[in-house]
């Protein structure tokens, strides 16, 4: 009996982890955002939702023709709106367009994630 209920407990954990989805939405933005700054528009495409693919391939194209440095990527999830839960980031892409650096400083952004296919995924950015 005691087997029983250890084996039930087991499979009940097991099948509730694989309902809920990967990872979590913070990792699923830094995942997003090395992406961009590895300029591997697939990578990005993919980690986004249906409706911000388009968007993530416009975004990972720009990064193709400079160099590009990440630092200092953190982020943390601050809340919820409508279906996305919000995340903040620090950090700061730095882009090189020729000698002419650009710091782009993550802070600036609300990004939304959501849960879509089993996934956490880059839904765009929130109003700020």
């Amino acid at each position: 009996m005691r087997l029983r209920t250890s084996l039930l407990c087991l499979f009940s954990a097991l099948l509730l982890s694989a309902c809920s989805p990967a990872g979590d939405p913070p990792q699923a933005i830094e995942g997003y955002i090395r992406a961009l700054t590895e300029k591997d528009v697939v990578a990005a495409t993919n980690a986004s939702c249906l409706n911000w693919e388009e968007s993530a391939f416009a975004e990972a194209s720009s990064f193709e023709a400079v160099e590009v440095t990440l630092e200092g990527l953190n982020c943390t999830e601050i809340g919820t709106e409508s279906d996305f839960t919000l995340v903040k980031c620090e950090g700061t892409i730095i882009a090189n367009y020729g000698g002419e650096l650009q710091n782009i400083d993550l802070s600036q952004r609300t990004y939304q994630a959501a849960s879509e296919q089993g996934e956490w995924k880059m839904c765009g950015y929130a109003k700020n």
